[in-house]
């Protein structure tokens, strides 16, 4: 993979997760309620934001 490629795809990674999942509720909610580890499985296996972020970890590999 070009640099370049790997550069905006990172880039667009960081745009989501500072639009999306800093200061997310629901992820908050989660981690005082369930703990931390269900929090962040909720993110990675139900969440839209944390599949597109799969995704993309999926392309930089």
């Amino acid at each position: 993979m070009k640099p370049s490629m790997r550069k905006e795809l990172l880039s667009q990674v960081e745009g989501l997760m500072n639009q999306y999942c800093n200061g997310c509720f629901l992820h908050k909610y989660l981690k005082r309620e369930d703990g931390r580890r269900a929090a962040h499985r909720f993110c990675i296996t139900q969440c839209t934001v944390g599949e597109q972020l799969q995704e993309y970890g999926k392309k930089l590999n």
